[in-house]
């Protein structure tokens, strides 16, 4: 049974996608066709080459290699005769496995915001593919070049680094596009002003004659000024829009001889302070973009941390709302019963017990209507903060103690949601209560609401009367404890300041 297979033989099942042999042959021709526009210092196709990695899924990766194999074919069996066939070959063969093993272990980096992975892939790209070409050359050709390993490396890397830095990260753009945030308009013009100043400036050498190597320089320099805005602006997004066409523009206008080796020592120099400035930017930009995502997240968490803290106090409220409707009704039938009792004892001559007891029914009712309503403010629902704290349980409760001045509020509360009279209801009669207890004096309570731009909201302060005094630790510390939790639901703040506690609770104005 063990020997079935070397009998029977092997069945190999695969299948041959016409999408996967239309890819090879689309990626065969784009090579071909920048490899005509390319030079040692500027090569596209390494460029070309991660890009089609990056945009391809890996279970379509045979159908590059098939796409590579058949273009470097087509570059290099003419050169056969005169290189060699182990050079033809074996150079073609390992080239893109060593790319790809490259691009896939960096890719679980894609999925974040930051693209530092893509300088990396970058890089390592460069070096191996411009390794592996000069290798084979000095190693299989049966002359080797004229020109040193060394000498000539530096020339290969960057040319493939500038390419892989030219297409790559615009293939990126295109595998996060779902990721990209909404563009913001106040940045919109100054964006296509800047691409538009980038193009101006890059085409600047190439329309006008311009007879001075260093003034074509110093323009070219100057192109890093609107990419440096785009980074700015935009993050690596930006950078990865403005890098490209830079470097597009300073390939434009580089001297060539139409031949291969063909170099330009001044364009060289300027390549090398571009790729250094490109590389950069792209890293400031990552960093620019990962701190805008923690800021949108954190905002976005925040906001949402808001929402479900007043979800849970107004939940708080309704249920006290709905006790306090019960308690008022018992206290209606209660007051009903009584008043039919202190009837049938004046109807059957009792006079003088049936007003005892009507008084104390009336005496009794008040105070638990009082209570009542500082469990629950109903009133607030119909005349407002202001009124609720003036008519209210809780203004009867605080004229016992004689040690409240007049209040002191401006402002209409009713133009703010009754969550958040609500809100500040509550907080500042737990603020008047924590000074009740342990601060000496009186008391003084400001109130101002309003509107603010885009918000509006209410400041409310509980000071004692005495300037001088300053609020004990015990004061300080459950005044955060015990207020802080409600203000945050409405993006607000406590503050203890000297003799006062100043509360701000503030809500997005409608339309």
């Amino acid at each position: 049974m063990k020997l079935d297979w070397w009998r029977d033989g092997l069945r190999l099942d695969f299948r041959i996608r016409p999408m996967g042999i239309a890819l090879s042959a689309l990626y065969a021709i784009t090579c071909l066709a920048v490899r005509d526009v390319s030079l040692d210092q500027f090569h596209l196709p390494a460029g070309i080459r991660i890009a089609a990695l990056l945009l391809v899924p890996p279970r379509l990766w045979i159908y590059l290699a098939l796409g590579e194999y058949a273009y470097l074919a087509w570059v290099r069996y003419p050169l056969v005769e005169e290189f060699g066939l182990a050079w033809a070959t074996v150079g073609s063969a390992i080239l893109i496995p060593l790319v790809a093993v490259a691009v896939r272990l960096h890719m679980p980096s894609m999925k974040s915001q930051q693209v530092y992975w893509l300088l990396s892939l970058a890089a390592c790209s460069a070096v191996l593919i411009a390794v592996i070409r000069l290798s084979t050359m000095h190693l299989l050709w049966p002359e080797p070049p004229e020109e040193r390993f060394l000498a000539s490396i530096g020339r290969h890397v960057l040319g493939d680094y500038i390419g892989i830095l030219t297409v790559a990260p615009l293939a990126l753009l295109w595998v996060k596009r779902h990721e990209q945030p909404m563009l913001d308009r106040t940045l919109l013009w100054p964006s296509v002003s800047s691409v538009l100043v980038l193009v101006a400036l890059g085409a600047a050498p190439t329309y006008f004659t311009i007879g001075s190597v260093a003034i074509k320089t110093a323009i070219q320099l100057m192109m890093l000024a609107p990419v440096i805005a785009l980074t700015c602006m935009h993050g690596w997004r930006g950078a990865a829009i403005g890098v490209p066409l830079i470097n597009l523009a300073v390939h434009l206008t580089t001297p060539s001889t139409g031949l291969p080796g063909s170099f330009d020592a001044a364009t060289f120099k300027t390549q090398q302070i571009i790729a250094a400035t490109g590389t950069a930017l792209l890293a400031l930009g990552s960093r620019i973009t990962q701190l805008y995502y923690h800021h949108v997240h954190g905002r976005l968490d925040r906001s949402e941390a808001m929402s479900l803290t007043r979800s849970a106090q107004m939940a708080s409220e309704m249920d006290l709302r709905a006790r306090a409707l019960d308690i008022r009704g018992l206290s209606d039938n209660l007051d009903r019963a009584l008043s039919d009792h202190a009837d049938w004892l004046r109807n059957h001559g009792h006079d003088k017990l049936a007003n005892s007891l009507l008084k104390t029914t009336v005496l009794h009712s008040r105070k638990f209507r009082e209570q009542v309503t500082i469990v629950y403010p109903t009133s607030l629902e119909h005349v407002g903060l202001y009124l609720a704290l003036q008519i209210g349980g809780i203004s009867e409760a605080w004229s016992t103690t004689n040690r409240l001045l007049e209040h002191r509020l401006t402002g209409d509360p009713c133009q703010l949601s009754v969550g958040l009279q609500l809100a500040a209801y509550r907080t500042l009669t737990e603020a008047v209560a924590l000074l009740l207890r342990n601060e000496p004096g009186q008391i003084q309570i400001r109130a101002r609401s309003g509107t603010l731009q885009k918000q509006k909201g209410i400041m409310v302060s509980i000071s004692v009367q005495n300037s001088s005094q300053t609020l004990s630790a015990t004061t300080l510390t459950q005044a955060v404890e015990r207020l802080a939790g409600r203000t945050i639901g409405y993006g607000g703040s406590v503050e203890c300041r000297h003799n006062r506690i100043r509360m701000l609770l503030l809500e997005e104005r409608a339309g």
